[in-house]
């Protein structure tokens, strides 16, 4: 079995649910109070993906960041992003363009995913599929729906990444 440790960072403005979709997936938990993550916080987790067994180093950064040096140094050394829409605040997609921008200044050609959170809230919903695939195709990034509430999509948005990142084995530490 191969093994790799991979870094990734979650990306998106405020409240679209990163800390959330990271609680979901390493501790399997959703917790309704909302959590502002302050600077970046560090989170790992285990995935299997095919025949690979990769230990994540999960970067969950505050939100909202400036797109300064302090942030290119965060970003820097990973081998892909998260980058986390809400899916009742349109505002929350097009802006997914200028972190994947400011994220491949730091980390180039590494994979993206997005990952369109608050599917639960379907009637709240604001955003069409249409808009993410638009988004999607400009930065090259697969997508899906989630919600860290349910569960739904969660597993497979970090699945999806960590195949990506497979693919690409010299972007990962070994």
């Amino acid at each position: 079995m191969n093994r790799l440790t991979a870094k990734i960072c979650l990306l998106g403005e405020f409240s679209v649910g990163k800390t959330s979709l990271i609680r979901r997936f390493v501790e399997g938990i959703f917790d309704e109070r909302y959590l502002s993550t302050l600077g970046v916080k560090i989170s790992r987790h285990k995935l299997q993906v095919d025949q690979l067994e990769m230990d994540l180093i999960i970067w969950d950064t505050t939100g909202g960041e400036r797109f300064d040096q302090i942030v290119q140094n965060y970003y820097r050394g990973s081998a892909g992003a998260l980058l986390v829409c809400d899916l009742t605040r349109p505002d929350t997609l097009p802006i997914l363009s200028e972190y994947a921008t400011a994220f491949h200044r730091a980390s180039p050609a590494t994979p993206l995913v997005i990952a369109a959170n608050k599917a639960d809230l379907t009637a709240q919903r604001r955003i069409a599929d249409e808009d993410i695939d638009a988004v999607a195709a400009t930065i090259s990034a697969e997508w899906l729906c989630t919600s860290a509430r349910t569960g739904e999509g969660v597993q497979e948005a970090f699945h999806m990444l960590g195949r990506r990142i497979g693919q690409q084995k010299g972007r990962c530490y070994e």
